[in-house]
């Protein structure tokens, strides 16, 4: 399935049905009197959080959603049916817009799982003859007609919801890592952005928590105007509690090692100052491509800076059991943020 996280739909909620005109027409019962009964409501229609869903994809292939139109009223004062209500499943993290004359309005956020939100009304129903029946109006050959439904061109923003964030330059081996921890399983190659969409892997620990991490695709310099796979990815590391930001051990610089880490830091910070200042777990990945001499080298560095720094190789699993501990303490740490 494709990635969507953009979507423009139409809604409409049903038209109320119309009040119904009519006479009491019974044997041994003259000028019975009006006695038509009221149109039913028109259906409305919600949008509902499911975390079954992960992307905006099915609105690719439909964009008007309606509910049902009200019944009209009918004699004997029995009213219409009223139209069936129209539910719209999206993905927990869906940001809704309706568009408007001023430019796009935020209408809901939906976080959590069934958060539902009304965004088009359905219309009320008219009211039949018989409540227009006074002293000096005995038969009211009128009714009212139901009234119209809402139409409303609303826009959707998928933020994909995760606890911790993987960030990367392209090949720092995040999607390895996540496939090793997680039951995730992206496509892994030695290509520029063979991650092109956001992936999601499910950590449990013994306590009975469930943690969701992200993968997000690989940035590069200049990601916060559009470089590379650019800023479309950046809003899905605004949700995130915190980062577990990788470096390739290939992209080391021995005399300034902490270029790496700081390229990306500032492609943060120039999108969003409080992304920049999200808590982040420094990891040196792909240390199975070091020697020990190298390897020691580059510990030695990093061991002047007072930052706590993982080395890890996610191909073969060294140093990724202390790296998770990590991972989960941290979770727990921010979960109240």
């Amino acid at each position: 399935m494709r990635f969507v996280d953009e979507a423009e739909i139409i809604v409409r909620s049903g038209k109320g049905g119309n009040g119904c005109v009519s006479f009491r027409r019974e044997k041994y019962i003259p000028r019975g009197g009006p006695d038509g009964g009221d149109g039913g409501k028109g259906g409305d229609v919600y949008l509902l959080a499911d975390d079954k869903l992960f992307t905006l994809y099915d609105f690719r292939h439909k964009r008007v959603f309606e509910a049902k139109n009200g019944r009209p009223g009918m004699g004997r004062q029995k009213s219409g049916a009223g139209g069936e209500d129209l539910v719209v499943r999206v993905p927990p993290g869906t940001i809704v817009y309706r568009a408007g004359e001023q430019g796009h309005e935020l209408v809901a956020d939906l976080v959590d799982h069934q958060q539902q939100m009304l965004v088009a009304r359905g219309g009320s129903g008219g009211k039949g003859n018989s409540h227009f029946k006074s002293s000096t109006m005995r038969t009211p050959r009128f009714a009212q007609p139901g009234q119209e439904g809402e139409e409303t061109r609303l826009r959707l923003e998928l933020k994909v919801i995760a606890h911790a964030g993987l960030l990367g330059l392209p090949n720092a081996g995040k999607s390895t890592l996540i496939s090793r921890i997680s039951a995730a399983r992206p496509r892994i190659g030695p290509y520029p952005f063979t991650t092109l969409t956001p992936n999601l892997g499910v950590l449990n620990d013994d306590k009975g928590a469930r943690m969701i991490i992200g993968d997000i695709p690989g940035l590069i310099k200049g990601a916060h105007q559009g470089h590379g796979l650019g800023d479309r990815f950046l809003k899905h590391v605004e949700r995130t509690r915190f980062l577990v930001h990788l470096l390739s051990f290939e992209e080391i610089n021995p005399d300034s090692p902490w270029d790496g880490f700081e390229l990306l830091n500032q492609e943060l910070i120039r999108y969003s100052p409080d992304l920049g200042a999200k808590e982040q777990i420094l990891v040196i990945n792909k240390i199975d491509l070091a020697d020990s001499s190298q390897l020691e080298k580059i510990r030695e560095r990093f061991s002047g800076m007072q930052k706590d720094i993982y080395f890890i190789s996610a191909l073969n699993g060294d140093g990724v059991e202390e790296l998770v501990e990590s991972i989960w303490n941290k979770y727990y740490l921010t979960a109240g943020d």
